[in-house]
Formats: structure tokens, C-alpha cells, sequence
């Protein structure tokens, strides 16, 4: 923490939140914090001395009863009900797409990196009305000709990186997290007072330590999640669904960092918003992806395919009741209506074996995800990705670890079994269809 005084500030504060029986979740910097909060109110409001973000977050019993002063003040929230923790999130109700456009009439977003998030962030962008630019390094041909495939033109919206930060007020640094340790000094240098430093993940300011990412004083620093791949965040804009979004101030230097920042979630389309923090989200977002949504996934799927195909079933029988039934059937299911009316909706045999199942699996993989969890929390997983994907043959290596997947068997059983998907007109769904609701309840 910054400033002389927040050691006994803290101090005092972990003591005040103790006896009055609220979890203490963080502390947000403020420029000039409030002194006059001893004894505490009904809500225990922390801060310490130096620069940062809004005031506080504050929980009672597991459920979060607050956010920011600055976010009470400036947004009427849903209040809704995860589980029995009840959470305030943001939707396009309580931040209009009209409202956004209010808040950044006069800003030009400047989407540094179109490789990933870029193309959907900017494309989403543009299409809601905002005033968008490209920042892209012409020496990677591949981005920056899709860039110039997507409408956006050399000199009038595209632009190298430098001279895009310099006519950006919001600067949305979308490279990869290695990426953004290397281009670092050239964004710093070209930012003007009361610009805004976006990101879409945490890494590069909670690592401060190992990016060297430290934003200057007067600029806001801000950050919106969306909970999916580029790909994801463009397909779900275009079908009006739209995907959610986590979002977290770090620095308002100008007063207006949250409203930026929930302006700019709303118009890349995200479905709701829900608040976290810079480190709180790379913390997650590094243990899913290594876990259930990616890494975890796809081993557990190679040691079902390997254990079938080894005790004779075909090459088809294994994908298929590997890969097959979960991606068109049963994630479908659980989507709709969650994990326990998938259950109810398959058969009593299913139901049984995965239910005794269930607990051995988990029992087996919790030690590794407590590893996992870990190895994110003390920046081993952040050092590793830095000094992997920062080589200047990281692609080259990339690709031949992907084509290692792609051409394994499995994969490439996946790729027929696809081919053999129908491709009729869609049949029409509606209320009145039979068959299609499933068992309201086992």
C-alpha cells in the first residue's frame, strides 16, 4: 500500500471490522481519503493515504452489502440473489446503452491489438455508435490486414500503436499480457493527462512486480472482463445476447473512472456487469482457464478417450461419448437449466453413476486445483507465462503444440464426426412445441 499512514489505518481497521463483525475485503486508495470515520459507522468504510481507486467494498455474513461510494452514488444496481449471497450487477437497465453514449460522446477509443478481444471489442464498439480507432503493429501483417479487412483504415482509424494512444482518451490495451510488458514503454510515453488505461484482464497491474505495467497518477485505470474469447463476446453481440463482464476501477484520477468504465462495458455489448478487482480477476480467470474451461477439460477428456480406445472401442464410440454427447447434448442442458436438471433430464442409470462418481472426481482433482490456485497467487503461473509467450519464436512453438492436439487422433475422429452432422433447416421451436421442455423436476 501506498502512503506512510495505511499500516496503522489498516491496522485499526481490521480491528473495527472484527469487533463489529464485517469481513474485511480490500482497501481502495484514494487521492484525498476521508479521516473522520473512527469510530466507524453502520458500514465500516476503509482507505489509506496515496492515489487509487473509489472507496471500499464491504461484506456481512458472505454477502456484499456495498461498492464504491462513488458507484452507490452515480448507479442504481440490481440487487440479485447468487446462491444465498446476494451481489449488485449492472445491467443495461440501470446503464443504458443511451447513457453510455452520454458518458463518451467526447471520447475516442483507441483498441490497442487486434488479435484476440480486439476485433470483438471494436467491432462491438463501433456498431453501438462510439468513436473507434485501431492502434496495431504493421510489422504483425496477419492483424493488422484483418484490421484492414473489418472497415478500418490506414490513417483515418488505423493507426500504429504510438500514434493511437496519442489521439486516444480511452486507451484499451488488448495485446497479450506478454505483449503489454513489451510495448509498455511506448503506450506510457504517448498518454495525455486524464486519458483513461483500460484492460480486459488483471495481469499486467496486479504483477506490477514482474510486467513493470505501473500506470502514471493522472491518468484513470480501469478494467472490464468480458467472461469469454473474442470470438464469444462478437457471436453474443450479434445474437443479442450479449455475455458478461466483470469490471474494477484501480485509479480514478479524473472522478469519472467508474462511469468510463461501466460505459464502455455496456457498449462492447456485455450482458450484465458485475464488480471485482484487478487481482481478484486474475486470480479466477488464470485458475479457470487452467482448470475447468481449458487445461483441466481437455486432459480429462485425452484420459477418457485413451482408456476407452485401449480397452477396444472405436475411434467414433470413444469421441462420441467423450466429446460428442457433452458439446450437443448435455452443456446444453446445464446452460439452460443447470447441473441438476441435466441430471433429471437423462436416464436413471446416468443419474446413478454420476452421482457416485461425482465425489471420487472431485476428491481426486482438489489437491490440483489447490496447486493451481497457488502457483496464480504468488505469480509463478504469471513468471511462466511472461518468459514462454514473451519469445520471439513463442508462435512458431504455439503452433506446434496446437497441431500436436488438432492431429492426435481424437481430434481428428472429432473432425469426422462433425462432417456427419445434418445440416437441414432448422425445425421452428416454439411454446407449443412437444417434446422440448424436459422434466420440470426429477
Amino acid at each position: 500500500m501506498r502512503g506512510a499512514a495505511a499500516p496503522d489505518l489498516l491496522a485499526v481497521g481490521r480491528a473495527q471490522a472484527g469487533r463489529r463483525g464485517w469481513a474485511w475485503l480490500r482497501i481502495c486508495q484514494l487521492k484525498n481519503p476521508p479521516r473522520r470515520t473512527w469510530p466507524p459507522p453502520k458500514k465500516i468504510f476503509f482507505a489509506c493515504l496515496g492515489r487509487g481507486v473509489a472507496v471500499s467494498e464491504w461484506v456481512k455474513d458472505g454477502a456484499t452489502t456495498g461498492l464504491s461510494a462513488q458507484q452507490q452514488h452515480n448507479n442504481n444496481m440490481a440487487i440479485i440473489d447468487f446462491g444465498g449471497t446476494k451481489e449488485e450487477v449492472i445491467t443495461r437497465k440501470e446503464f443504458s446503452m443511451a447513457r453510455a453514449r452520454k458518458v463518451l460522446k467526447n471520447e475516442t477509443i483507441a483498441i490497442i491489438g487486434y488479435g484476440v478481444q480486439g476485433p470483438a471489442q471494436a467491432l462491438n464498439l463501433r456498431d453501438n455508435g462510439f468513436k473507434v480507432i485501431i492502434g496495431q503493429a504493421r510489422k504483425y501483417a496477419k492483424d493488422w490486414d484483418r484490421a484492414c479487412k473489418d472497415g478500418w483504415v490506414p490513417g483515418k482509424t488505423l493507426f500504429d500503436i504510438e500514434e493511437a494512444v496519442q489521439k486516444g482518451t480511452i486507451i484499451q490495451m488488448l495485446v497479450s499480457d506478454a505483449a503489454q510488458r513489451a510495448i509498455w514503454p511506448a503506450v506510457k510515453r504517448n498518454l495525455n493527462a486524464g486519458d483513461a488505461l483500460y484492460f480486459s484482464h488483471g495481469f499486467s497491474i496486479a504483477y506490477q512486480n514482474l510486467t513493470k505495467v505501473v500506470p502514471p497518477a493522472d491518468v484513470d485505470v480501469i478494467m472490464v472482463a468480458p467472461k469469454g474469447s473474442g470470438t464469444s463476446v462478437r457471436r453474443n453481440f450479434l445474437s443479442g445476447a450479449g455475455i458478461n463482464s466483470s469490471y474494477a476501477v484501480f485509479q480514478d484520477a479524473t472522478g469519472r473512472a467508474t462511469e468510463r468504465c461501466l460505459a464502455v462495458g455496456i457498449g462492447i455489448g456485455s450482458g450484465y456487469l458485475f464488480a471485482t478487482t484487478f487481482q481478484h480477476e486474475v486470480f479466477s480467470d488464470l485458475t479457470g482457464e487452467r482448470g475447468v474451461l481449458m487445461g483441466a477439460l481437455a486432459g480429462i477428456m485425452e484420459a477418457q478417450y485413451e482408456v476407452l480406445r485401449n480397452a477396444g472401442h472405436s475411434p467414433s464410440e470413444a469421441f462420441n461419448e467423450t466429446v460428442e454427447e457433452l458439446t450437443q447434448s448435455l452443456i446444453r442442458l446445464v446452460d439452460e437449466n443447470g447441473m441438476d436438471w441435466m441430471y433429471a433430464n437423462c436416464s436413471a442409470t446416468a443419474q446413478r453413476g454420476a452421482l457416485d462418481w461425482k465425489p471420487k472426481f472431485k476428491k481426486a482433482v482438489l489437491p490440483v486445483f489447490k496447486d493451481l490456485y497457488q502457483r496464480v497467487k504468488t505469480g509463478k503461473e504469471c513468471a511462466r507465462v511472461l518468459a514462454s509467450c514473451g519469445k520471439p519464436n513463442y508462435q512458431v512453438q504455439l503452433t506446434k503444440e496446437l497441431d500436436k492436439i488438432g492431429n492426435s487422433e481424437m481430434w481428428q475422429a472429432g473432425k469426422a464426426v462433425r462432417a456427419l452432422r445434418p445440416k437441414e433447416t432448422a425445425k421452428v421451436i416454439s411454446k407449443a412445441t412437444l417434446g422440448v421442455g424436459g422434466r420440470k423436476s426429477n
